[in-house]
């Protein structure tokens, strides 16, 4: 029995900063019958309350810990392998306070790792220091390995672009915590308290959601309000559980089950 959620935003939730038919009253139902559920987003710009506020103007009754985003899983990893380590970030304010708020140091000076997130505005400077750093040996971690962004004029290169010119740079291969990396999903199960048997991940990405949601051993429904469609589906090999046209049909689906 799914007790459980990990819910996607964009593409499931909004769209567009328009709350997508149907979302709000679902989400709206889970805080009424107080069912365990995450909010995901690869998006590491921004802060769980930002995102909240957000998603309240909306019209969606959540708050700050119900987002779950990259920034976190990312700041959660680092803790877990080098407590109180040092980083210089290339990103905005959410990744920042989330490394802070994980016991991270963030300088430029002789930095244990360079983290890579997103940001509105990349200044070539800290992606070249960024380099020298993990060419002089830093650990190379990324957020996630989306390589556009949508902004207001269309798409602009986001983490994994300016991950990969790193890279490039160095020869030295990054390693994304977020989306698909099965870490992000498990960080969220320990925060919701629940098992990957109890969960269900709704997603509108073949190649991040619902490959993630398979590899952590969840239930996976891919919606079709977002970035993959049924003919996107041929192209992998593997398949959701659910194939549904929105996050508002999912209920009666899972009250089948």
């Amino acid at each position: 029995m799914i007790i459980a959620h990990l819910l996607d935003m964009d593409g499931v939730l909004v769209r567009g900063g328009q709350a997508i038919a149907g979302s709000v009253d679902y989400v709206a139902g889970l805080v009424a019958t107080c069912k365990p559920f995450q909010i995901f987003t690869n998006n590491s710009r921004f802060t769980p309350e930002d995102h909240a506020e957000r998603l309240r103007a909306v019209g969606f009754p959540v708050q700050p810990e119900h987002i779950y985003t990259s920034a976190l899983a990312t700041a959660r990893f680092m803790a877990l392998q080098k407590p109180g380590a040092s980083a210089y970030a290339i990103g905005d304010h959410g990744l920042v306070e989330a490394l802070r708020s994980a016991g991270c140091r963030i300088t430029e000076f002789a930095p244990e790792f360079l983290v890579v997130g997103d940001t509105k505005s990349y200044h070539y400077e800290h992606i070249a220091f960024g380099a020298e750093l993990v060419a002089k040996g830093a650990w190379f971690l990324a957020t996630n390995p989306d390589a556009t962004g949508p902004t207001e004029r269309g798409f602009h290169p986001a983490c994994g672009a300016v991950a990969a010119l790193i890279e490039k740079a160095t020869g030295r291969h990054p390693y994304f915590v977020g989306k698909p990396n099965p870490f992000m999903m498990r960080s969220a199960l320990e925060r919701l308290g629940v098992g990957a048997a109890d969960t269900i991940m709704v997603g509108d990405r073949m190649d991040t959601d619902v490959v993630a949601g398979l590899e952590s051993g969840l239930k996976t429904a891919l919606v079709l309000t977002g970035v993959s469609t049924r003919a996107d589906m041929e192209r992998f090999p593997f398949r959701p559980d659910h194939v549904i046209e929105r996050l508002a049909d999912l209920g009666d689906i899972l009250m089948k089950e």
